[in-house]
């Protein structure tokens, strides 16, 4: 008996051993890196699309490299940061399809829609051959676990809130999350390279994707070879979606809502800058997106400021604006300028060989942006923060504006400057980026403020200066601003700048509608009953006269 149940023991031993090393080798999965022709097929995509950024060794340093902020990706570490799989893993053949087809927006990295599946999973096994470790079987990537998003509520909001700040999020992100917290300044990658913070405020401009699931896997999986690290393990689900509803909430909107249209509403009373951003809480807020400067010398190819959000009010005699935009950190201190020249051997640092040429449009790298920074995050940078209003200095008759860059010689613009570490604005006549003449009377006043990564500056102007184009209502003003950030040695031609947008000063008392439809539909009535009376009027005689007739007749018959 006791042989037949160890004999059977044994048997169960060994069939759970079998059924354990069968699990085992069915779990254990091959690298995913695609055969030798999908490969094959891959490297002249990624010769044509990418290796002017990544490089033709995916390291990283393609000719490109040196102007882009972040720095293009090395494929050949490992490391790379949009992943659904844990810290320090590699990512999946579909995390590579995806960030392929998607881009990452706010930089560099394009979206590519229009390549074909096919084409996108070549190009994705093509850049798994620059790491050994995509074929290395003990690191095959294992995703993680996403669970399905519960509802946010204010609950789930208030927590994700309590939890941001016991985190630590705020040492980096900020206490509004704008990307301004103390660290913000020091943040480099696993390379050396200065990197910024994400503003959270703006999840429209997340690398990863901007959805709660989004926002959800970053905050599980980190993103490699930067500061940011993953909390699946630290934190429990329920805590994650907690933390990403109240990312979520800090944004107010799903996206930026640009527009090319500042409506400027009449305030009723006079101005009174001194009342701040109070003054315009009836004015609509319009967001304009900040490009680089790239035009002529002095180039900002990745500006810090993404977009800035503007108002309006005007009373009898002043327009006045409120320009907002989010700043790492505020440099109120050093100078400014619209006219301050940035030396060739700043924009192109490298030696000559590096300079731009055919082979090389981009030319050499441009000075680190955090460089002047102090080890504690104080910036000690030698230019201040600074902005700027443009309008022509005439209105103009057509389709026709100045060039919206300082204007030029056919047609000038009416710049208000105002350089943050002064007290109040200038104000100049442009003819181009090198011919910026003061104007000692041009009228423009102005305060600023910055509070907690956002800088808030108001102008003033009368509506009808002696020497520049008038705002008056019911009409349209071409209107451009642009962006200084003094911690990027930003000044003169490197700056952010939008295109020209238009200003419109809503008429005083607007006509309502509903009085001439009143009067028109009496007016209409009025005619269709006098038209009726007419037609029965008419009828009824046509019928008199009709009985009339008879009796005419019999009496001369008689």
């Amino acid at each position: 008996m006791t042989g037949r149940l160890l004999a059977r023991g044994c048997a169960l031993v060994l069939v759970g051993l079998g059924w354990g090393l069968s699990s085992a080798s069915l779990s254990a999965q091959a690298p995913d890196v695609g055969t030798d022709a999908q490969r094959k097929a891959g490297k002249p995509l990624y010769d044509k699309y990418c290796a002017q950024c990544h490089g033709e060794k995916g390291d990283g340093e393609g000719y490109a490299a040196s102007r882009l902020e972040p720095r293009p990706r090395n494929f050949t570490t490992g490391k790379f940061k949009v992943r659904t799989t844990p810290n320090g893993s590699l990512p999946t053949h579909q995390d590579l399809v995806n960030i392929i087809r998607r881009g990452m927006p706010y930089t560099s990295m394009p979206a590519w829609p229009k390549l074909s599946d096919q084409e996108v999973t070549n190009l994705a096994y093509f850049i798994t051959t620059f790491s050994p470790d995509f074929t290395n079987a003990e690191r095959v990537p294992q995703p993680v676990t996403m669970p399905s998003a519960p509802a946010a509520t204010a609950e789930s909001i208030a927590k994700g809130k309590a939890l941001y700040d016991e985190t630590g999020c705020a040492r980096c992100h900020g206490t509004l999350g704008r990307g301004d917290g103390p660290s913000a300044p020091t943040l480099k990658d696993d390379w050396d390279h200065p990197i910024r913070a994400a503003n959270l405020a703006q999840r429209w401009t997340f690398r990863a994707g901007s959805s709660r699931e989004d926002i959800f896997r970053t905050m599980s999986t980190g993103f490699n070879g930067t500061p940011m690290p993953a909390f699946v393990d630290g934190l429990t689900a329920e805590q994650r979606w907690a933390i990403t509803d109240y990312i979520v909430s800090l944004s107010g909107s799903d996206g930026p809502a640009y527009t090319n249209l500042v409506v400027a509403k009449y305030a009723g009373a006079p101005i009174d800058i001194s009342k701040g951003a109070a003054s315009f809480a009836a004015a609509p807020a319009a967001r304009f997106p900040i490009v680089g400067q790239i035009m002529e010398p002095g180039r900002a190819f990745h500006p810090p400021a993404t977009s800035v959000t503007v108002q309006a009010i005007y009373d009898d005699t002043s327009v006045a604006m409120l320009v907002r935009w989010h700043d790492m950190s505020a440099q109120q201190s050093g100078t400014n300028g619209p006219s301050l020249t940035v030396p060739p051997e700043e924009e192109d640092a490298a030696p000559a060989a590096d300079a731009p040429s055919e082979d090389n449009p981009f030319g050499a790298a441009e000075e680190d942006p955090f460089a002047e920074a102090g080890a504690e995050g104080e910036a000690q940078a030698e230019f201040s923060d600074a902005v700027a209003i443009q309008i022509p200095s005439e209105t103009p008759t057509g389709a026709i504006k100045p060039y919206f860059i300082f204007g030029d010689q056919q047609g000038s613009v009416d710049l208000w400057f105002f350089d943050l570490a002064s007290a109040s604005p200038q104000q100049f006549t442009g003819k181009g980026s090198s011919s910026l003449t003061a104007q000692e009377a041009g009228g423009v006043t102005g305060v600023a403020s910055y509070d907690r990564g956002e800088w808030s500056v108001i102008f003033t102007r009368p509506l009808r200066p002696e020497a520049a184009a008038p705002f008056t209502a019911g009409e349209f003003l071409p209107i451009a601003f642009s962006v200084w950030d003094g911690s990027s040695r930003e000044r003169g031609n490197r700056r952010g700048l939008t295109l020209w947008q238009s200003i419109y000063l809503e008429p005083r008392n607007i006509p309502s509608a509903i009085g001439p439809m009143v009067k028109t539909a009496l007016s209409i009535l009025a005619i269709e009953l006098a038209l009726v009376g007419w037609v029965r009027w008419r009828h009824g005689s046509r019928d008199r006269g009709e009985l009339s007739e008879p009796r005419q007749s019999a009496t001369t018959h008689g």
